[in-house]
């Protein structure tokens, strides 16, 4: 059977715990059809780059399916017929990579889930910058 990568964006407004009832809810289409979820994985709560349904952030969540591409556009037609969810996203794929996805690994490996607010500013935050003498660059007026 095919392989496929699925990711969606679920409404930021929504619990986690809503999200894990919508993932079940998937998951379920995808068994009930005649395929397979090799992983599911949650990825949290994170920054969309731009509005999506007035939204700015979503949660995401990522299913590895191995299905025929029947089973993938119920899916995907489920979803499109969801109010909760924002987006959706299916790739086909050559094999299934059953080790943790590098959003997964990454939050493992800082310890915490790094969002916007959290991250390293370098320059921008120590105001150590040499600005100048901001008269002399223009000349002296009057």
């Amino acid at each position: 059977m095919p392989l496929y990568e699925h990711i969606f964006i679920a409404r930021q407004d929504i619990s986690p715990a809503q999200v894990e009832g919508l993932t079940e809810t998937l998951q379920k289409i995808v068994t009930d059809n005649g395929g397979k979820i090799a992983k599911a994985e949650y990825w949290g709560l994170r920054s969309l780059q731009y509005k999506i349904k007035k939204n700015r952030k979503g949660h995401y969540s990522l299913f590895n399916i191995d299905a025929p591409a029947a089973v993938v556009h119920e899916l995907e037609r489920q979803e499109k017929i969801n109010d909760d969810i924002l987006r959706c996203l299916t790739i086909r794929v050559e094999e299934l990579d059953e080790t943790p996805s590098p959003v997964l690994s990454r939050r493992d490996r800082d310890g915490k889930d790094r969002d916007r607010g959290d991250r390293d500013r370098g320059d921008r935050d120590r105001g150590d910058r040499d600005r100048g003498d901001r008269d002399g660059d223009r000349g002296r007026r009057g």
